[in-house]
């Protein structure tokens, strides 16, 4: 079990993050971008788990600038009300969140190297990090809703990264992703028989197989380069 604790990001803005510490000497951290439904249980589950995996893991609150103690589920009324905050926060005047995130990773990097691993919104956050956000290691997007439109794919990472996507996701149709892994083949990109949200254990759309197949890639990715 983690803690939150507050972090200051460079505006001087204070938001809260969960932060899960391993048994152990970290072998490195891992910031956990969440989703749009705030840094619920689910969330502090996976930061929890890379922990387990001895990773200090950091999950900020990155709907902390336009609303205050997000905790979402996943019903019909949760999502529309998660989405109406993740469309106040992509609102927000540049460099908006990733303020935030950078104040992450500045605080994980006392673990050592720095991976980031973020799911649905969390997933684009995590590949706009990957090509802006200074003391990353390596990001690991899982179905990053947006990225892999021709905006979104512009951007060019500075770290190594690796991508889980669902092929049968309708918030991210495979031609769209076809057209990023061409533009990008220094990413690896993975497909699973699967749709949105397949890691998340609490909706519908869980997928036991490929959330674990995912994690384990993920986990060899980290140990490859963070520690």
């Amino acid at each position: 079990m983690g803690q939150f604790i507050d972090l200051t990001a460079k505006d001087g803005f204070t938001f809260p993050a969960y932060v899960a510490e391993p048994a152990g000497q970290p072998k490195g951290a891992v910031v956990v971008v969440q989703e749009i439904f705030g840094v619920n249980s689910h969330i502090r589950a996976v930061a929890d788990g890379y922990a387990a995996s001895g990773y200090l893991a950091v999950a900020p609150a990155t709907f902390h600038r336009v609303k205050q103690g997000v905790e979402l589920g996943y019903t019909e009324d949760d999502m529309k009300a998660g989405f109406a905050l993740k469309m106040a926060v992509e609102a927000l005047p540049p460099p908006g969140v990733l303020q935030d995130i950078q104040a992450a990773v500045d605080y994980a990097g006392k673990a050592g190297k720095v991976g980031i691993v973020g799911y649905c919104w969390g997933g684009l956050l995590t590949w706009r990090s990957a090509a802006v956000v200074s003391g990353l290691s390596a990001a690991a997007p899982y179905y990053g809703g947006g990225m892999t439109t021709p905006e979104e794919s512009a951007l060019q990472p500075k770290v190594p990264v690796l991508v889980h996507f669902g092929n049968n996701d309708h918030w991210i149709p495979m031609p769209t992703v076809d057209a990023f892994r061409a533009a990008h083949p220094e990413v690896e990109v993975h497909v699973y028989e699967c749709g949105h949200g397949f890691n998340c254990d609490q909706r519908g759309s869980y997928n036991a197989e490929a959330a674990k197949l995912a994690r384990e890639r993920t986990l060899a990715f980290f140990a490859k380069y963070v520690g």
